[in-house]
């Protein structure tokens, strides 16, 4: 182990990682079609999210469920948060490969349910199963991609795939308005079925793991951990995504959800710490490094709020754009980030994971600062530009500490903690998602208090609806309400840089200096130099 902060295996875990499988591929001819299959498997759970959205209309006039059609998101988003823990203890137990067959396997059949789902309440069914197979990919890929390259190399892959979500960002709100329009809704599951098959196809043939010696005993799956795990998420969740939307936040049913969760909280702990391998293990949050980029990737999440949800109802509803419009502004952080992220290395090769993460997300925290002060209403180019910076700031934040931490472990451990950082990502979108909700609907009633008219919605989704109808309101009032609705996401925005200072806060306190980077014994022999740029880089 090359540790650089002088603590001793016991502290970073490097005794046991020290003696784990090397990489899953060692040549680089090999890598080429196994990367091909991790590609096609993230575009699988990138575009998903994007390509059902512009289909809404579609759908609801097809099965009905316009009251409930918003669990097409939440079911998907709920199974796969929940089952990311489950997913990263499995491939560490028994292996990668049979957990990405799986959760492709899994994906394509929930796939084919949804293409035959004859009413919402089927559709929501099968995008949960969907969830449960989209799980599996995210957490699998990232921790394959690891295998596969060694410190030096590793943003060569996480690019790619930063690239895969940003070309499914853009194309999957067109490919999903061709098939909704031109031909039936039900095609934008089907499409996945090639997709998925070459993946699998390619991931069958092509990934090969190390052979691990057989252990003494046989290994046992935490089942009562991952059960409570996972009722635990369901129902902290179910609280934050329908908490102020399909009840008041302090009703009966909120309050009964929550306190719930925090009950299966407490026994989640409980079962945990007695059990032989648990799902989530205490050394997830006993070592600093992990510790600290867990949460500083979960305040990423919190802020993402900003820009993915709010933005675009900003770009509508202030400056008038329309839908595709709209998109463009968002989607150009999507251009940034991946171009920022394969760049980072050459930075953090210098001076560390912690300071080039800091680096980017104190320029993050800068940008989401500049944003209530865009002039009113401004220009499009204002917005997009913002989002430009934003992009690149990101990419020099989350990469450095997604390849940093994945090197302080080795393949025993690799997979519980990606899936550790990616979970604490997504319940970190969930709580933004919920706060900033509450948060921009209440400055937006507020402000309406004193409109010109009267009988104005407070709710900003409401809001945003009656400004598509260009007769729904006086010129004053209009103007009125669009102030209101900038006010509401300025606000939203200021939270989001609250939320990048805790990610600072995370990274400052807890992160060690330099990471505890390893040194797996085909890394040290198969890249010249390694053991000593890895010291450099950690």
């Amino acid at each position: 182990m090359s540790g650089t902060d002088g603590r001793s295996d016991a502290d970073t875990g490097g005794g046991k990682a020290a003696a784990a499988p090397p990489t899953a591929v060692t040549t680089p001819r090999g890598r080429r079609p196994v990367v091909a299959a991790l590609m096609l498997g993230m575009a699988l759970a990138a575009i998903d999210g994007t390509i059902v959205s512009t289909a809404v209309p579609q759908i609801v006039g097809d099965l009905g469920g316009l009251t409930v059609f918003s669990w097409l998101f939440s079911g998907y988003l709920l199974a796969v948060t929940v089952t990311l823990p489950l997913y990263g203890k499995l491939s560490d137990t028994f292996g990668r490969k049979p957990v990405l067959i799986a959760g492709i396997i899994l994906f394509l059949v929930g796939s084919v349910l949804c293409a035959a789902a004859w009413n919402m309440a089927a559709l929501i069914a099968f995008r949960i199963v969907q969830g449960l197979g989209g799980g599996a990919l995210q957490g699998t890929v990232q921790t394959i991609a690891a295998d596969l390259y060694p410190l030096k190399e590793r943003p060569r892959i996480q690019a790619k795939l930063s690239t895969v979500w940003a070309t499914s960002a853009v194309a999957g709100p067109v490919v999903g308005g061709l098939l909704a329009g031109y031909a039936d809704w039900r095609w934008i599951f089907l499409i996945n079925l090639p997709v998925g098959a070459v993946a699998l196809w390619l991931v069958v043939r092509h990934l090969h793991e190390p052979s691990r010696p057989r252990p003494a005993t046989r290994p046992k799956v935490d089942w009562a951990g991952a059960l409570a795990v996972f009722a635990t998420g369901s129902l902290l969740l179910t609280a934050l995504v329908q908490g102020g939307v399909a009840w008041p936040w302090l009703s009966a049913p909120s309050l009964g959800l929550l306190g719930a969760s925090a009950v299966l909280a407490a026994l989640t702990v409980v079962i945990e710490r007695r059990a032989a391998e648990p799902i989530i293990p205490g050394w997830v949050w006993r070592r600093r490094t992990i510790a600290s980029v867990n949460l500083a990737l979960g305040a990423m999440g919190l802020l993402m709020v900003a820009p993915t949800v709010f933005l675009p109802t900003y770009a509508q509803s202030v400056l008038g754009l329309g839908p595709i419009a709209a998109g463009f502004v968002l989607s150009v952080m999507t251009l940034s980030w991946p171009v920022s992220a394969a760049l980072s290395d050459r930075v953090y090769n210098r001076i560390g994971f912690r300071r080039t993460a800091m680096i980017g997300m104190s320029a993050a925290l800068l940008i989401l600062l500049a944003f209530p002060l865009l002039p009113y209403p401004g220009e499009p180019w204002h917005p997009a530009l913002l989002m430009l910076l934003l992009g690149a700031a990101l990419g020099l934040f989350q990469l450095p500490l997604i390849v940093g931490v994945q090197s302080t472990v080795g393949w025993a451990e690799r997979g519980t903690t990606t899936a550790s950082v990616l979970f604490c990502r997504q319940v970190g979108q969930s709580i933004g998602a919920a706060l900033f909700g509450a948060v921009a609907n209440g400055v937006l009633a507020a402000r309406l208090l004193d409109a010109p008219v009267d009988g104005l919605p407070g709710d900003l989704d409401a809001v945003t609806r009656a400004l598509e109808d260009p007769g729904a309101f006086s010129a004053a009032a209009t103007d009125h309400v669009r102030r209101a609705v900038d006010a509401a996401v300025d606000y939203v925005y200021i939270g989001a840089a609250g939320a990048a200072a805790l990610a600072l806060l995370a990274l400052i306190t807890l992160a060690p200096r330099r990471f505890p980077v390893i040194t797996e014994p085909t890394e040290a022999a198969g890249t010249a130099g390694a053991p000593g740029r890895q010291d450099a880089a950690s």
